[in-house]
């Protein structure tokens, strides 16, 4: 879907990325992590050219990213950034139909698709498409900030710090719509954090950058488990690699089938590190687990969390 040849990009005659070789699949949740200045957001810059590569090749859908018109490009390509930047004496349907206008949709069309998009974010469209920015809270501006971002069915949607400005309840929570949407739509994500936790609980795949070039990249597990080197053993931290790793699991995959317990049950999807922190809060070694539809499934014991042998999650 996205592929980068021998990309490098120079500021003031020092490279922000060097030969830079990545393959970004179709469909993929891709995220590009590292320090700061180690070319993660002009690597992103690139791909939808608000920067402009200086040498090498930049594929997208098979082709160089120059024979497209950068506004063509962008078109294809949903963008939202920390900041949000939504249009401030614009309303909340104004801001998300600013691409599909630019389109030429109809009215009708540029209607349902907000309604959708609000529904889809869990904002009530009723009361929220006539409200302006300043009317709304932090996270329903990020939450308008990615409905504007999807607005035009991109095929790509690109996500530089998205959540970064937001409390933790309210980043966690978008963080949980962007992997529901993600794997509703099924389109190409890449976003970009500094975040280690926030890379390990959304990725499929995490490219793992140091000086503009690529350190490591592979599943979350894969990096935890089968780091390259000490620097990306010391980046994702030696001291917690096990609890990072309970963070990879949820509760139903290794829940004791058919088993049963007293007590208020936790739900399936329930990451192993947060069912770690229910059985200290409960001081209990088993849970019984629930899957959405409040069925039983089984119990969850806490020896079973040191052992953990299933999937990423």
């Amino acid at each position: 879907m996205i592929e980068f040849q021998q990309v490098s990009k120079y500021f003031h005659g020092k490279p922000a990325v060097e030969n830079l070789n990545l393959n970004i699949a179709k469909g993929e949740f891709t995220v590009l992590i590292g320090t700061s200045g180690s070319g993660k957001s002009t690597t992103l810059k690139m791909i939808n050219r608000l920067i402009e590569h200086d040498r090498g090749k930049i594929l997208f859908a098979g082709d160089e990213i120059h024979s497209f018109k950068p506004q063509e490009l962008r078109r294809r390509m949903g963008y939202a950034i920390q900041s949000i930047g939504l249009f401030p004496h614009w309303t909340v349907e104004q801001n998300i139909a600013t691409v599909p206008q630019l389109l030429k949709w109809s009215r009708a069309k540029t209607r349902d698709r907000v309604t959708e998009l609000l529904e889809l974010l869990h904002l009530d469209a009723r009361q929220f498409r006539g409200r302006y920015p300043h009317q709304l809270s932090g996270g329903q501006q990020q939450r308008v900030g990615v409905a504007r971002a999807l607005a035009a069915d991109p095929e790509v949607l690109l996500m530089d710090e998205p959540f970064g400005a937001l409390d933790p309840v309210t980043r966690a929570a978008l963080q949980t719509e962007i992997v529901r949407i993600h794997q509703l739509s099924g389109r190409t994500v890449v976003l970009v954090t500094h975040d280690i936790d926030e890379a390990l609980a959304l990725a499929q795949r995490i490219v793992l950058l140091d000086g503009g070039q690529v350190v490591q990249q592979g599943t979350p597990r894969q990096l935890l488990t089968q780091p390259a080197n000490d620097f990306v053993r010391d980046f994702f931290g030696r001291s917690d690699i096990g609890i990072k790793l309970l963070a990879l699991g949820a509760a139903g995959s290794y829940a004791r089938k058919g088993e049963q317990v007293d007590g208020q049950p936790i739900s399936a999807t329930l990451t192993l590190r947060e069912a770690l922190s229910e059985f200290v809060f409960r001081q209990t070694e088993r849970l019984p687990v629930v899957d959405e539809q409040g069925d039983a499934i089984g119990v969850l014991h806490f020896q079973d969390l040191i052992k953990p042998t299933g999937e990423d999650g």
